[in-house]
């Protein structure tokens, strides 16, 4: 097996040269731009010059992170951005707009496409059909177990990339929808406010619903098949990027999981650790009680007495290191720095493991209790233990290979590269010492200066052994290096095709997962109805219905796609040619070229380069996203080359995750449909357990019949998915929709906003 990459984050240039000195072998990051983690400090293009050239300078590689979804506005931004890394020569980038991927294809076709994690690739299904869109590497979902991870690996000619360490999102990458449906904060756009994190009540009982433990795969990395080993912290300091990068590398070089590094890295920053559902379904995968940093266990309260904490200490500690203490009925676990230790009645700077420690608790700590857990939170020592070199400033730099002739001659010394030339003018006497001229000469051209040039060639014709001065040759180099320009590739976006025809009045479509929705519906007042499919779906009863007018739609998640192999097959057979994917991997199972596909809204199409795309792999219409807002929706609609539609009516979900809340383990679980009523903060929520999958909605539905009444798309689509509704219901609903009337209680996400 080929040696795997150890892939680290970089925040910032420091945290990148702390990768680089403790073994990564390469390093990811984010530009000011279209990053996923917009509030990381991220890189300008000096910044990201200097890095990649040192970086390269170690053999080492770089890859910039593009992995947001971008509005129709942003696409010239985005060519600036490509430019940017194809001057700094990065290595690759990761991307998640199908827009961004078509201009970098088109466009930009030296610059190496991985697939964010943000795709949402999960099955060996969507990992090929990227593939053949010309990604290069498939950032995995962290959801994956290791028996899935090792057969999306096996796929020939293409790279793998997997998460091994760092914080977890509770849904799926690129499904979650919570932060911009109820915060305007898109995930997809790099501004998740993490409400995962938050407290929810459930049956009377709050807690961390959500808040998921950091990712450790540890020693189980040497099991991974993947190419690139990814540690998640872009937010993270360079400190902690040192820290982690250098435990892995330990693992990585046969030298073992060091228990000292894992506890400094819990030190610097840890939630508890979990390996998520690498060895298969885990439940234990969710702090629910505290959120936050926690540190490294090192004890319990023994005893609190006269404002003083008192316990045996596990782990060696010092004044002024900080401790945080799991007091109950805290959100967070309370925090402290040690201004005074007394081991055996004496004061003292540090104490030892095994030590009875005595502890100053400052005036305003909370209610402790015998057995209260302790944590080693933060460390002077670990601060000071991990030091890095790194090049002086501007030392390094990406340069230009130039070739240049120097012809010297009685009255002139003539420079060239190229077509630039410079030329000096004087009497040049025969020299005693030939040798020192070409000296001369190689040493004034070699002066690169602040230029980016690299002198790769110096060609010298002074056939008569003239002598020439230094100060004219350094005055001849200056005048021919201000000259020179070298071009860099660079790219522009690809044409589109112009809208081919205007809609006077939308027509409507329904899509539903339970045809008894329809009993007391006219159909005739529907274009289209789009049946979400499941491998066990009553076929009998689908073809009571036009087959005219049914559009067949797969599910987003799908870790099974050979459960679907048969339905899907018959369904083919039986002439059914509409169909809707939500996830590439129902692109690589249907036979595209037979077929008429619409690309459902969790595709993310924001602007025009990505219905092209999709036009391109074979859509004839696209749902644009949820979380867009109307100015840009309304840009769409007017410029798409193929037919659009807009989702008026949908209960969302805001979260689509395999983090089970249901209080039982799994093999005592009836596996029967569960729902959850919860609330946060007086804003109610339901959540329901389906098939070892959790889908979280608001209470109400998202609705925007009578702002979207005066757009033009080709259809209006009303959604009823997931949550349990009545024929009646249906009808009233419908009722009002039809006439661009909203419901009576109803959110509207980013619609009217105006910007997410």
């Amino acid at each position: 097996m080929k040696k795997q990459e150890l892939l680290a984050p970089a925040g910032d240039i420091e945290a990148g040269y702390a990768a680089l000195f403790y073994g990564a072998d390469a390093v990811y990051l984010g530009l000011a731009k279209f990053s996923a983690r917009a509030t990381a400090t991220n890189f300008d293009e000096t910044a990201l010059d200097e890095f990649t050239a040192y970086a390269h300078s170690l053999q080492r590689k770089v890859y910039v992170a593009i992995n947001t979804v971008l509005q129709e506005s942003e696409l010239e931004d985005l060519i600036a951005s490509l430019d940017i890394c194809t001057r700094c020569r990065v290595d690759g980038l990761i991307i998640q707009d199908l827009g961004v991927a078509r201009v970098v294809k088109k466009q930009y076709p030296w610059l190496e496409m991985h697939a964010s994690t943000q795709m949402a690739i999960h099955n060996k299904e969507g990992a090929l059909f990227l593939q053949k869109l010309g990604f290069k590497r498939v950032v995995l979902a962290r959801e994956l177990t290791l028996a899935e991870i090792k057969e999306i690996s096996a796929i020939d000619g293409l790279e793998t990339e997997a998460f091994i360490h760092g914080a977890l999102c509770y849904s799926y990458s690129g499904i979650c929808q919570f932060s911009a449906i109820e915060y305007g904060r898109s995930a997809n756009r790099g501004k998740c406010l993490y409400p995962c994190r938050a407290k929810f009540l459930c049956n009377g009982q709050a807690s961390h619903l959500f808040s998921m433990k950091d990712m450790a795969l540890q020693e189980d990395v040497l099991k991974m098949p993947v190419d690139s080993l990814k540690i998640e912290g872009r937010k993270k300091s360079a400190l902690y990027v040192a820290a982690v990068t250098d435990y892995y590398r330990q693992i990585l070089d046969g030298k073992g999981a060091d228990e000292n590094r894992a506890e400094h890295i819990k030190q610097i920053f840890s939630r508890p650790w979990c390996k998520f559902h690498f060895a298969g379904k885990d439940k234990q995968i969710i702090d629910r009680n505290f959120v936050g940093h926690r540190g490294l266990e090192i004890g319990k309260v023994a005893n609190i007495s006269r404002n003083r904490l008192i316990f045996k200490t596990k782990h060696q500690i010092a004044r002024f290191d900080g401790l945080q203490i799991d007091a109950a009925g805290d959100e967070k676990p309370f925090g402290f720095s040690v201004q005074q230790l007394y081991v055996n009645n004496k004061s003292c700077f540090e104490a030892s493991a095994g030590e009875t420690v005595v502890i100053d608790l400052p005036p305003e700590h909370p209610h402790l209790k015998i057995g209260d857990k302790i944590y080693l939170a933060s460390s002077s020592a670990v601060k000071g233990a991990y030091h890095y070199a790194k090049p002086k400033p501007k030392l390094y730099r990406n340069t230009n290979d130039i070739d240049v002739k120097v012809i010297v001659t009685e009255n002139a010394i003539t420079a060239t590269c190229g077509t630039y030339s410079a030329s000096v003018s004087g009497n040049f006497s025969p020299t005693e010492q030939p040798q020192k001229s070409v000296d001369a000469i190689q040493k004034a051209f070699a002066k690169t200066g602040d230029t980016n040039f690299n002198l790769r060639k110096l060609d010298i014709e002074n056939t008569a052994n003239l002598f020439t001065p230094a100060s004219i040759l350094n005055e001849l180099r200056r005048e021919l290096y201000s000259q020179i320009k070298i071009e860099q590739p660079s790219g522009k976006l690809p044409p589109i095709k112009t809208r081919q025809n205007s809609v006077e009045t939308p027509q409507f479509k329904i899509k539903v997962d339970n045809l008894n929705y329809l009993n007391l519906l006219d159909l005739n007042k529907f274009a289209e109805i789009i049946f979400l499919l499941e491998p066990n779906s009553d076929i009998a009863a689908l073809q009571k219905l036009p087959k005219n007018k049914i559009r067949i739609a797969l599910p987003t998640i799908c870790r099974k796609p050979a459960l679907y192999a048969d339905v899907v097959d018959k369904l083919l057979n039986m002439g059914y040619k509409k169909w809707e994917v939500a996830n590439y991997w129902g692109l690589e199972i249907l036979p595209l070229e037979q077929l008429d596909i619409n690309f459902d809204s969790s595709l993310y199409i924001m602007n025009t380069q990505a219905i092209a795309m999709a036009e391109e792999i074979g859509a004839s219409e696209v749902c644009l996203s949820l979380e867009d807002i109307k100015t840009n929706i309304c840009n769409l609609i007017e410029k798409s080359s193929i037919k659009t539609s807009l989702i008026i009516y949908q209960d969302i979900p805001l979260f689509t995750s395999v983090g089970c809340i249901r209080n039982n383990n799994c093999r005592e679980c009836p596996r029967q449909p569960k729902w959850f009523n919860l609330e946060q903060d007086g804003h109610q929520y339901k959540a329901l357990s389906k098939n070892c999958q959790m889908m979280v909605f608001d209470d109400k539905p998202y609705c925007i019949a009578e702002d979207a009444a005066d757009l033009k798309p080709n259809y209006f689509r009303m959604d009823f998915l997931y949550k349990e509704y009545a024929p009646q219901e249906v009808a009233e609903i419908v009722n009002k929709l039809l006439k661009n009337k909203n419901v009576t209680y109803c959110i509207s996400g980013n619609f009217m906003k105006n910007n997410i």
